[in-house]
């Protein structure tokens, strides 16, 4: 026997579909498994792990989860895109793209990234990279090495190299450009798949595949069909960041003469296997004036939005009605895909602006934000026993303390996250079973030593900016200061 019994001022219980709260309950689990929720838990225990002033909950579920440094800091008040460095010029595509990264630099940014997840109460995680700064698309090497380091830390995760059939870039001033090159999106399909034969279900189960073609704009008909051929086969999960800006909308209309919805739908793309971050752009919402039914063709397709709140508000978007979305019967998880991978800002970004653009405060509840945090991410897997704590389900398991001074007082401590947690009250988290953090140390990880790696890496990667940005423009032109710079005499 190896049964482990913690208990807390508040417990987070499943019952019939619906989480509820347990003041003082305790969840015992055994190897990987919840074998008991409730209070007092009859049978034997190996250890009782008293959290004090703590809320136990199940694991969040990351469907859209950064695995690489962010980059977000670069474009956060440097506009437009294209001329800031946020596009590749005609001349550097045409010059021939180059990995700004070497590829154990690729390697150590996944387990940088992951550690940051697992330290916000991350359990299960989608990883995303940018591609702007790739050659071309993700490698079988890079994932492999992903997933030896999601096993060494503990971390469930979907893997699966992202691929492509084309990309954006800049041909004049303000006017932008796609090249496409089938035969290389092919490429990176099947290499993909391959990494999905090789590595599903290693580590004990905690690595599973999934399927990455990139953003709907860079795919072709033919490698988004194959893909969904692809997904159909494997019964893996595919993610297609899909509906996310305007211009992304309306390149789709002008190129496929459809929606992104209806597109999709059209060439057989659309299933319960899919998952699709961001959908804030739809017919009729956003400035989209394309009359089309796309909620209801997503929803009735059984896809899930994967939502990234915080992303999204800092580039000045939102969902624009988040009960419609829930009321049409979509399945809404959620992403962080930034850096902080804080799943608690998001859902406090993901309350706030959902009643700022119904300018309700009914519009959206603490719960259903917590909902597709947990529930909503495992049901976008086909996962009934992630994102809950009941018997049967995997023991993931997350410890967000509420006695640090700046939360307040708790009365419910759901909304007393919503208005005052952050990922930093994260104090403990259980994968499968294994306290993969405790008291917030990550075994055999030197936070210190990561942070300035990651520094290091990522002032050598905005160094090579001018070659990337419309004219080459010097660096203190592209990212300039917030406020001008004086500096120490010599």
């Amino acid at each position: 026997m190896d049964r482990t019994l913690m208990t807390a001022d508040w417990v987070v219980g499943h019952e019939n579909g619906r989480h509820l709260l347990l003041p003082r309950g305790e969840v015992v689990y055994e190897g990987g498994e919840i074998v008991f929720v409730g209070h007092d838990f009859p049978g034997e225990v190996a250890r009782r792990i008293d959290c004090g002033a703590a809320l136990i909950g199940p694991g969040f579920i990351d469907l859209d989860a950064l695995s690489d440094l962010d980059t977000t800091i670069l474009g956060l008040d440097n506009q437009p895109a294209w001329k800031k460095g946020r596009v590749w010029p005609e001349s550097y595509m045409q010059a021939g793209p180059r990995e700004m990264y070497s590829p154990e630099d690729l390697v150590w940014q996944k387990r940088y990234a992951f550690t940051r997840l697992i330290a916000n109460g991350i359990t299960t995680a989608l990883p995303i990279a940018s591609l702007f700064y790739r050659e071309w698309g993700e490698t079988r090497e890079e994932f492999a090495g992903a997933a030896a380091a999601a096993e060494e830390l503990g971390l469930r995760v979907y893997l699966g190299p992202a691929y492509r059939s084309g990309n954006t870039y800049v041909k004049g001033a303000g006017e932008i450009g796609f090249h496409f090159d089938e035969a290389r999106g092919l490429s990176g399909l099947e290499e993909a798949l391959r990494f999905c034969r090789d590595f599903e279900g290693q580590g004990g189960g905690l690595i599973r595949t999934m399927l990455a073609p990139d953003r709907i704009e860079t795919c072709t008909e033919t490698l988004l069909a194959r893909t969904a051929e692809a997904v159909r086969e494997l019964e893996v999960p595919v993610r297609l960041h899909c509906c996310q800006s305007a211009f992304e909308y309306q390149s789709v209309l002008r190129m496929r003469g459809r929606s992104p919805a209806e597109w999709l739908r059209d060439i057989g793309f659309l299933s319960p296997r899919a998952i699709l971050p961001h959908l804030t752009y739809l017919a009729g919402r956003n400035g989209m004036t394309h009359e089309a039914p796309d909620l209801e063709i997503i929803a009735e397709s059984g896809a899930a939005l994967a939502h990234c709140p915080l992303v999204m508000a800092r580039g000045g978007t939102a969902m624009d009605n988040f009960a419609a979305y829930r009321d049409a019967g979509l399945t809404i998880g959620m992403g962080t895909d930034t850096h902080p991978p804080d799943m608690i800002l998001n859902m406090q970004i993901g309350l706030i602006t959902a009643r700022l653009a119904r300018r309700a405060a009914g519009a959206v509840s603490a719960a259903d934000l917590y909902d597709a945090a947990t529930l909503g991410g495992a049901r976008a897997l086909g996962r009934d026993d992630l994102g809950r704590l009941r018997p049967g389900a995997r023991a993931d398991i997350t410890v967000i303390g509420l006695d640090d001074p700046a939360m307040g007082q708790v009365i419910d401590p759901i909304q007393t996250l919503m208005l005052n947690g952050s990922g930093r009250d994260v104090r403990t988290v259980v994968i499968e079973g294994r306290t993969v953090m405790e008291d917030g140390a990550i075994p055999g990880v030197d936070h210190d030593a990561l942070r300035a790696g990651a520094q290091q890496r990522f002032d050598a990667m905005k160094a090579q900016y001018p070659d990337r940005t419309f004219g080459h423009p010097p660096l203190d032109e592209i990212i300039p200061a917030s406020y001008p710079l004086r500096k120490a005499p010599a």
